[in-house]
C-alpha cells in the first residue's frame, strides 16, 4: 500500500484521478462479467449489497469530504461552516435535477411505466442503465476533487484519503456492477450485452473524475464548496435511490446490516490508509 500511495504522489494530480476511477470503472465491469457464469442473483445478497454501497457513501460524505470541507474552512460561526452547507446543498440539488430530467427506473420496478423523469418511449434496459449511472456520477466527482485537494497540499485532502475513498467505491461496484447486468439477462437479453451495459453504467465515473480534479485545479478556493458538493450529491442519491430499492422485499434486516458493515469499510480504510500516508511523509 505504501508503494501505491508513493506512486500516486508523483503523478500529475488529474492522472492520478483518471486511473483511481477507472479502476473503481473496472471493478464495476468485473461484477458485471459474472452473469457470464451465474443465471440468477439471490435477492437477499443484492439487498445486502445495496446496503452496503449506502453505507460507503454515507461514511465517505462524512469522513472523506463533509469533514476535509469543514476543515479547510476558515472563520469561526457561519463563515466556517458556510461554504460546507452552499456546496451540500448545490450538490444535492443537482442531482436532484438531473433525476426529474432524465428518464431511468430503479432495478426492482419492473414495467417502464414506473419510470422517473420525463415520459420516454426508451425500452427499460436502457433506463436501469441510465438510473445506476446518475448513481455514479457523485462517486467519480469526489475521488476527482479529492486529488485535486491533495495535490494543492490542502489540509484535510490527502492521497491516503482520496485512494481509500476510490478502494471503498470500488468494492461497493462490484456487486454493483452484478446488480445492473443480472436484471438485463432476466429480461432476455444476451449475456454480452447484459455484460455491456452493466459496465456502461460506471464511464460515467472517469469522466466526472477527471472533470472534478481540473475545476479543484483550476479554482482552488472552490475546493470546500466542491468537497460538500460531491458529499451533498451522494448522500441524495442514497437517501432518495439506494435505501429505497431495498426496503421493497423482506430482507430489509439485510440491507441494514450491509449498511453499517458498509460503513464501517469506509471509516476503517479512510483512518488506515490516512495514518500510512502519515507514516510515509513524515
Amino acid at each position: 500500500m505504501e508503494t501505491i500511495i508513493k506512486w500516486f504522489e508523483t503523478i500529475d494530480p488529474v492522472t492520478a484521478a483518471f486511473v483511481a476511477t477507472t479502476f473503481t470503472w473496472l471493478v464495476t465491469a468485473s461484477g458485471a462479467s459474472l452473469v457470464f457464469f451465474f443465471k440468477s442473483m439471490n435477492r437477499a445478497v443484492l439487498d445486502i449489497a445495496l446496503g452496503f454501497t449506502g453505507g460507503v457513501m454515507v461514511a465517505a460524505s462524512v469522513w472523506s469530504l463533509i469533514m476535509p470541507a469543514l476543515d479547510m474552512s476558515h472563520g469561526t460561526g457561519f463563515d466556517k461552516v458556510g461554504p460546507t452547507v452552499i456546496g451540500f446543498v448545490l450538490g444535492a440539488l443537482f442531482i436532484f435535477a438531473l433525476d426529474k430530467l432524465i428518464p431511468h427506473i430503479h432495478l426492482n420496478y419492473e414495467k417502464v411505466s414506473e419510470a422517473e423523469g420525463p415520459k420516454t418511449k426508451l425500452n427499460k434496459t436502457l433506463l436501469l442503465t441510465l438510473a445506476i449511472t446518475l448513481h455514479n456520477i457523485p462517486e467519480g466527482l469526489a475521488v476527482g476533487v479529492l486529488f485535486g485537494g491533495a495535490a494543492l497540499g490542502i489540509d484535510g485532502a490527502t492521497i491516503g484519503g482520496a485512494i481509500a475513498l476510490a478502494l471503498a467505491i470500488g468494492i461497493q461496484n462490484f456487486p454493483e456492477g452484478f446488480a445492473v447486468s443480472m436484471p438485463l439477462r432476466r429480461q432476455g437479453m444476451s449475456r454480452g450485452k447484459s455484460f455491456w451495459y452493466g459496465q456502461m453504467s460506471a464511464i460515467v465515473e472517469p469522466i466526472f473524475g477527471v472533470l472534478g480534479a481540473v475545476a479543484v485545479l483550476t479554482f482552488t478556493p472552490l475546493l470546500p464548496y466542491a468537497l460538500a458538493f460531491a458529499a451533498g450529491a451522494m448522500i441524495f442519491v442514497v437517501v432518495e435511490e439506494v435505501i429505497p430499492e431495498t426496503q421493497r422485499d423482506k430482507f430489509t434486516d439485510h440491507a441494514t446490516l450491509g449498511f453499517i458493515g458498509g460503513f464501517l469499510v469506509m471509516m476503517v480504510l479512510d483512518v488506515v490508509l490516512e495514518n500510512i500516508f502519515a507514516q510515509i511523509i513524515n
